[in-house]
């Protein structure tokens, strides 16, 4: 795990976040997955901060949260089970499905998910579509 300062270039806001790697930091924030939670803009940057040392009284701190990590993870997968096992996944025709839906009264046996930006989702919520963003654990971590 890795802790980055990252800043809203759009707002000035900054704040900490977590990542699995640098290389999860890189891929997210490609993905445009990152987002200011002030201002809900996708302008965000790394910033300087100074390296944290760990001595041998924390350890035990940081195996607990990583029990606590553990724990968060099988709950998203079981989540994404369910998600999977009761939805149709519409891949990244997310938006273009849930406007069919709420326009058209388009009618399914099962709800939808799939892949939008903040951006589409922002829109949909705008247009009084209900939407939210899950958490999504790839198989392979």
């Amino acid at each position: 795990m890795i802790k980055y300062k990252l800043i809203c270039k759009n707002c000035n806001t900054s704040f900490d976040s977590w990542f699995a790697s640098s290389q999860e930091f890189e891929k997210l924030k490609k993905k445009n997955f990152l987002n200011c939670f002030k201002c809900h803009s996708n302008n965000i940057e790394k910033t300087l901060m100074a390296p944290k040392l760990i001595n041998k009284s924390k350890i035990g701190l940081i195996n607990s949260k990583k029990e606590g990590y553990l724990k968060i993870d099988k709950k998203l997968r079981e989540y994404q089970k369910f998600i999977k096992n009761n939805f149709d996944y519409v891949g990244e025709n997310f938006t273009y499905e849930a406007r069919s839906i709420h326009y058209n009264n388009k009618k399914r046996t099962k709800g939808i998910f799939g892949t939008a930006s903040n951006r589409e989702l922002q829109e949909l919520k705008e247009e009084g579509i209900e939407a939210e963003i899950i958490p999504w654990v790839e198989d392979k971590n």
